[in-house]
C-alpha cells in the first residue's frame, strides 16, 4: 500500500471512530493511538508511523464494538 493510500485509510478510520462515538455515546479507548502522536493530517510522518496508527486506531474501534456487543447480548433462557 502506498503512503498516500495509507493516510487516506487513516483519515477514514478516524471518521469511523468519531461517528461511532457520536452514535453509540461510548468513548473509545485510544490510548495506544494517542501515544503515537500521528494524525491523518500528519503527512510529514513516515509510512510506518501511519501504519502503526491505523492498526492502533482499528484495534481501539473494534474493541469498543466488541464491548458494546457483549453488553447488548442477552443470555439464553433455559426451557
Amino acid at each position: 500500500m502506498k503512503k498516500q493510500e495509507l493516510i487516506h485509510l487513516h483519515g477514514l478510520l478516524a471518521e469511523v471512530g468519531n461517528y461511532y462515538e457520536e452514535c453509540e455515546a461510548d468513548e473509545i479507548s485510544l490510548d495506544d493511538y494517542e501515544d503515537l502522536g500521528v494524525r491523518p493530517t500528519s503527512i510529514h510522518k513516515s509510512k510506518t508511523d501511519h501504519k502503526a496508527a491505523v492498526f492502533a486506531l482499528a484495534g481501539g474501534i473494534t474493541s469498543a464494538m466488541e464491548d458494546t456487543e457483549e453488553q447488548e447480548a442477552v443470555p439464553a433462557q433455559a426451557d
